[in-house]
């Protein structure tokens, strides 16, 4: 089940990866012939897609090996780490569209002359936004089969140089099409870009910090565990409910309460009854710890 996971994972982030070096090449070079600024930076955008392939590839590795003497919990946090390190790379990338962009407006209201892109430009943006929303259902497709963030992320990456070339085709339609008093549109295109990356950038940043910093399971899902282990016949309360996230599965520690008259194999079994529908809800790989205490009110 792992390797046939982390196999998955491979297999569609090198597809991607090629995609992303095929896309770098001849988004920088359709940019520069086509005097594009807009697609030079979505070539950009591309080559940032290609490194955050990769360090999926590398972490992903990792994250699925089995746990060992030094990582008892398993190794599922470097697939986090992974997810915060391509949340940051994009959020980069948004950083120097804006900046970019800024500049060129700047340029432009001071009375400079912007290049008007060529056609070469505007034929690449299109491939470009076929190409990537193409790659980002396939791979949002395959993590979420697999349950790794990390992949999602990925995914979002995908997504985002889509966007991107959403913006750089309307801007560098505008330029062509409206004439010389529009090109400005190339570079505000890609400021409004710059701002959608940075919301998905922060978002996903967001979440790979809470799990970094321990955060506990969504209210809900904790209701829903507590729902899930009292459903058991004889156990009778949960209480020191913690819980946490280890890269693609969960870690359930909690204390439960049983008829003290009960036998140790007896209320064993009721544990591993609802050991069963706990990892039936959160994966088999959900690490589950469950103490049995005896009820105070029948001592």
């Amino acid at each position: 089940m792992v390797r046939n996971r982390a196999r998955s994972i491979m297999r569609i982030t090198l597809v991607g990866a090629v995609a992303n070096c095929l896309l770098t090449i001849a988004k920088i070079a359709a940019g520069i012939v086509g005097k594009s600024a807009a697609m030079v930076a979505d070539g950009v955008h591309s080559l940032s897609d290609l490194i955050s392939d990769f360090v999926v590839i590398v972490f992903v590795r990792i994250s699925s090996k089995e746990h060992d003497e030094g990582h008892k919990y398993g190794h599922g946090k470097f697939e986090t780490l992974a997810t915060l390190i391509v949340s940051l790379m994009l959020l980069a990338v948004g950083v120097k569209l804006l900046m970019n962009g800024i500049d060129a407006v700047i340029r432009f209201i001071d009375g400079e002359a912007l290049p008007q892109p060529k056609m070469i430009a505007l034929y690449m943006a299109g491939a470009s936004i076929i190409v990537k929303e193409i790659l980002y259902q396939a791979t949002a497709r395959v993590g979420r089969k697999v349950e790794s963030q990390a992949v999602m992320a990925n995914a979002w990456h995908h997504r985002t140089d889509a966007i991107s070339s959403v913006g750089a085709l309307a801007g560098i339609a505008g330029a062509i099409f409206l004439g010389e008093k529009w090109t400005v549109l190339d570079p505000l295109a890609g400021c409004v870009i710059s701002v959608i990356i940075f919301i998905v950038s922060i978002k996903m940043a967001v979440e790979a910090i809470n799990e970094l910093m321990e955060a506990s399971l969504p209210r809900e899902e904790e209701d829903e565990i507590h729902k899930l282990i009292t459903s058991v016949e004889g156990l009778n309360d949960v209480h020191e409910l913690k819980t946490r996230r280890n890269g693609q599965s969960v870690i359930i520690d909690v204390h439960v309460v049983v008829n003290p008259d009960l036998t140790v194999a007896v209320a064993h079994e009721m544990t591993e009854k609802a050991e069963r529908l706990l990892k039936r809800r959160f994966g088999n790989r959900s690490q589950i710890y469950i103490h049995i205490e005896p009820s105070s009110d029948a001592l």
